[in-house]
């Protein structure tokens, strides 16, 4: 899943806040709210110096005070930080603690109310996203209230396909592999020329164990950006990873495997003759089809082929290693 605001930069962010709620000064705020107002700027330099439990303090001074406040726009990203917080305190090796268990209840509480209470998508989504985390396989791992969050992601942002290949991981976990698949296919749907949505496609049908799909979906991708060799080289991976690694292939199948993994990364070279990835590949590939080769004289062609491509990365390397390539 991906959290808009990481760790370092929610951090940061706080700091930002911290200072401008210091330039901008009093006159906005009645007498009665200015020790509130104090609190807010100095949990958020505590909070960027991760003193957590001390910051905590410091928010919850802000949203006891909820009510007397007519002017404070960053009430609900206090909640915010009040949240993640808790979060940061919660360990889930100590799960079972009523302490530490009491942290992740009082995040979690948190993140709800700064997602109902923020007018700005970008920190309701953020804090949306959080809340989901808690319910994640690493913390509470409860993806039945996990699953309504996710929701309320994708109502944010229906046209963002992360969204639901976030939702779709947590089907996958659940073992719900229908559903995953159908958030997939949103996801394709709202933005089919993605390349990186059908390389996730391509994940999960490989988990999955479905090397049809997953061939499938990785050439889509490569043909969605023909100038980048990497997509090619990535579905030649594939063909290697298949035509060595499963014994159920008959001769013909590996053959083909092998062959289409070949001609895969001939396009990568093409693109680019000196990427190091394409021809190690390639060499490996070559010494794969010289097994098969029933003539005699091929397999010699080949593993010809194969040295001088090896030999052509190992130089690479060693100019890469002196500084003079």
């Amino acid at each position: 899943m991906t959290i808009r605001f990481r760790a370092a930069s929610v951090a940061s962010m706080a700091l930002v806040l911290g200072l401008s709620m210091a330039a901008a000064g009093c006159g906005k705020y009645s007498w009665g709210t200015l020790s509130a107002v104090k609190s807010f700027k100095d949990g958020n330099l505590l909070y960027a110096q991760k003193e957590w439990k001390k910051a905590a303090e410091k928010y919850e001074a802000v949203v006891a005070h909820e009510d007397a406040f007519t002017n404070f726009p960053q009430l609900a990203t206090a909640y915010f930080f009040l949240g993640n917080s808790y979060d940061q305190l919660y360990k889930p090796a100590k799960q079972g603690d009523p302490a530490n268990d009491a942290y992740i209840q009082k995040a979690i509480e948190n993140y709800r109310k700064a997602a109902d209470k923020n007018t700005d998508v970008a920190w309701k989504k953020s804090a949306l996203q959080y809340l989901s985390a808690a319910y994640g396989s690493d913390k509470l791992n409860d993806p039945v209230k996990a699953e309504p969050v996710y929701q309320e992601i994708i109502a944010l942002e229906p046209k963002e396909p992360g969204n639901y290949m976030a939702l779709a991981k947590l089907y996958e976990d659940a073992g719900r592999y229908d559903d995953a698949e159908a958030q997939y296919n949103k996801a394709k749907e709202v933005k089919p020329n993605d390349p990186s949505v059908l390389a996730g496609m391509a994940g999960y049908y490989n988990r999955q164990g479905d090397f049809p799909k997953t061939i499938a979906a990785l050439e889509q991708a490569a043909a969605l950006e023909p100038n980048n060799p990497e997509g090619y080289h990535r579905v030649a991976v594939f063909y290697w990873d298949k035509s060595r690694g499963d014994f159920r292939l008959s001769a013909s199948e590996k053959k083909d495997f092998i062959q289409k993994g070949l001609a895969m990364e001939d396009k990568a070279l093409s693109l680019n003759p000196d990427y190091m990835e394409a021809m190690t590949y390639k060499n490996i590939l070559l010494r794969l089809k010289a097994n098969i080769a029933p003539d005699l004289k091929i397999p010699q062609q080949l593993l010809d082929e194969a040295d001088r491509l090896r030999n052509k990365v190992i130089e690479a390397q060693k100019r890469k290693q002196t500084g003079k390539g």
